[in-house]
């Protein structure tokens, strides 16, 4: 079962730490289980939404883990495994996007 974050009001706004120290914002899109693991697709996060149309956007893919008790988010380090869940996630948001497309097409149709 997937979730999908853009069914919420407002957009679900993380901070991410690289190994550097280097912080950057990014909004969860969805998270679902496989496996018995959890994982998170997420993009990078524009204050300016216009900024972002038209511009590919890149997906990152996390995997939650534990350690000492504490839940965290990382990044996946097995290439097939980040492959695997990538492209799990790309059908899944395509196919909600694509949804979403269709009943806004078909609403406008009801207008005319």
């Amino acid at each position: 079962m997937i979730e999908y974050y853009h069914e919420l009001e407002e957009p679900e706004l993380l901070t991410l730490q690289d190994e550097d120290g280097v912080e950057s914002v990014v909004e969860l899109l969805a998270q679902m289980d496989v496996d018995g693991k959890s994982y998170v697709a997420a993009t990078p996060h524009m204050d300016d939404p216009a900024a972002s149309l038209g511009s590919d956007a890149e997906l990152i893919v996390l995997v939650s883990e534990e350690e000492d008790g504490e839940e965290y988010l990382a990044s996946i380090d097995d290439d097939d495994e980040y492959e695997r869940i990538g492209n799990i996630f790309l059908e899944k948001l395509m196919g909600y996007y694509d949804d979403d497309e269709n009943e806004d097409e078909e609403d406008g149709e009801d207008e005319d």
